[in-house]
């Protein structure tokens, strides 16, 4: 399989948190050509500022894993991950990002570009077209109903 087939993944992973009226972010980590785990946005859901998809998938990739440590994996998410969530992404060692649209106001790289892991390859704009669609789509629609 191909970047993109796993951005589609994570993409029906966004379109699922969207149908929960969360911020329609998606993620899959695969290890070995395998998806290891797959999750959203669940921060209203749960009242949790940290339950980012990228948190999620982490947590459930370690499970899969039986250890804390994603050295192997590449992470697939439909946004650049958060300051947070690529701090996360450093202490878990992840071995590959991949992301289909930078997040210009809240991207990690606002910050730092060295907030990842050092050996942690980045790869950027997979589907990005679509995935900023969902993400301008979702505020367009929440602008529209708070007025």
């Amino acid at each position: 399989m191909n970047h993109e087939t796993y951005m589609r993944m994570a993409l029906a992973e966004a379109r699922e948190a969207l149908r929960r009226e969360e911020v329609p972010i998606g993620a899959v980590v695969v290890a070995r050509d395998r998806v290891i785990a797959r999750a959203h946005n669940l921060t209203e859901m749960l009242n949790d500022v940290t339950a980012h998809a990228e948190m999620q998938v982490l947590t459930a990739a370690a499970a899969a894993l039986g250890g804390k440590y994603l050295d192997r994996c590449t992470l697939y998410v439909t946004v650049e991950p958060c300051p947070m969530c690529a701090a996360a992404l450093r202490w878990a060692q992840l071995g590959a990002l991949v992301y289909g649209a930078a997040d210009p106001k809240r991207g990690y790289t606002t910050v730092s570009e060295t907030l990842l892991h050092p050996k942690t390859e980045v790869t950027t704009d997979i589907l990005g077209d679509e995935c900023a669609g969902l993400m301008t789509d979702f505020f367009a629609r929440l602008r529209a109903r708070n007025l």
